[in-house]
């Protein structure tokens, strides 16, 4: 009976390692995959109950200033990390312990690789997937690539995804044409694309959009968006 046991856990653990190691092989051929081809699409715009307008377009075709606005708003140290900011995610625990609004510290590459890969929510195992995919992704993507996926697959509205299709919603222009305020506009509302409004924004948006607008000129002075070039 005991030799029995211990031939069904060797079962088990076999098992067990047999699926790690084909997740594993499994990730990475479809990070390698995304290296080269747009993600049709993500579980978030399947989910989402609005649809989900998009129109890829290369980095290329994204005018710098929103890639500084990106920056600027979402992780000042985009080019210098790798793909994670310890400083920004220990001030999150920091404030988050004082109580109030819960702040995150994720940077963009945790953010692109939870929405191409994973979903939204939080909770450890999704938290331990989504930094096992920004290590893959930040070492076949590159920073380049990665921005150039955020910026095509963030949601921007409602029902819209990807700094094209905001573009057009919002100003009737391609990503290219963005002005730098117009670009600053867009990245104040990313972390709350369905409440903030990008066309006429007010109050805390319209600062904060107005703070980002100052910042974009600091990132290009400074050669914080160096990476992406």
């Amino acid at each position: 009976m005991a030799a029995r046991k211990r031939g069904i856990f060797a079962r088990l653990i076999a098992l067990v390692f047999k699926l790690i190691f084909g997740f594993v092989v499994v990730s990475v051929l479809l990070v390698a995959f995304y290296r080269f081809v747009p993600p049709p699409t993500t579980v978030t715009m399947l989910t989402d109950s609005n649809g989900a307008t998009r129109d890829w377009t290369s980095l290329d075709n994204i005018n710098r200033n929103m890639v500084s606005a990106a920056i600027a708003a979402e992780d000042g140290k985009f080019c210098q990390h790798n793909g994670f900011d310890r400083e920004a995610i220990e001030d999150a625990v920091r404030r988050n312990a004082q109580g109030g609004r819960i702040r995150g510290g994720s940077t963009i590459s945790q953010q692109t690789a939870k929405n191409v890969f994973l979903w939204q929510g939080g909770g450890f195992f999704r938290k331990g997937l989504e930094a096992y995919f920004t290590l893959l992704i930040e070492t076949i993507w590159g920073k380049r690539r990665i921005m150039e996926v955020y910026l095509n697959v963030a949601e921007t509205g409602i029902g819209t995804y990807g700094v094209e299709a905001g573009a057009q919603r919002y100003f009737d222009k391609s990503a290219a044409a963005l002005t730098r305020d117009q670009a600053a506009r867009m990245a104040a509302a990313l972390p709350l694309p369905k409440k903030r409004s990008v066309k006429n924004p007010s109050g805390f948006t319209r600062r904060y959009g107005n703070s980002i607008a100052r910042r974009i000129g600091i990132v290009q002075r400074d050669g914080l968006d160096a990476c992406t070039r």
